[in-house]
């Protein structure tokens, strides 16, 4: 594989890992993040020879999800962060991979909040032991670091959007 593709190939995983990883660590994703999966998608979908066409839909989706998302910040369902970097993964992922990463982000998303309500329950005795993200994590009403959910589903529906398929047929 050409190190370029490589390297294009690990740019949406990485950045996602390190949102959902601040997110779980500070309860906030830097739009930094966000800023540079949108930037970057266009270097890596010309190098995976998207069509036009193909590049319009992926900022269509792209789009809807941001709209989407900002329904959802508004509603106060998620945070800003987990608004955008929703967006921004969704025009990585194409409408061939944002129904997966959705069905996806929900469904860990579900099961990461039925953990943490649990934890919260029962581990308060740990928590004037831990470290300080893990105290704001196991607060009786606190938020959840949704990004966590996100990065989650972002990594299992990436190898069935049509960019790594695009990107498969480059080789």
């Amino acid at each position: 594989m050409d190190a370029a593709i490589f390297i294009a190939l690990g740019i949406m995983p990485a950045l996602v890992i390190v949102g959902g990883l601040h997110d779980l660590l500070t309860m906030k994703i830097p739009n930094w993040i966000s800023l540079a999966l949108v930037m970057l998608f266009f270097p890596a979908a010309l190098l995976a020879g998207l069509s036009p066409a193909a590049l319009a839909i992926h900022v269509g989706v792209g789009l809807a999800a941001l709209f989407a998302g900002m329904g959802m910040f508004a509603l106060r369902w998620i945070g800003g962060g987990d608004a955008k970097l929703m967006a921004a993964t969704c025009l990585w992922l194409g409408l061939s991979g944002s129904g997966m990463f959705l069905l996806w982000t929900g469904v860990v998303g579900g099961a990461f909040c039925l953990f943490l309500m649990m934890a919260r329950q029962h581990l308060q005795m740990v928590t004037p032991f831990a470290p300080g993200w893990v105290t704001r994590l196991l607060e009786p009403k606190g938020d959840i670091p949704y990004g966590v959910a996100i990065a989650i589903g972002a990594l299992l529906a990436f190898p069935g959007a049509d960019l790594m398929q695009a990107f498969a047929l480059t080789q």
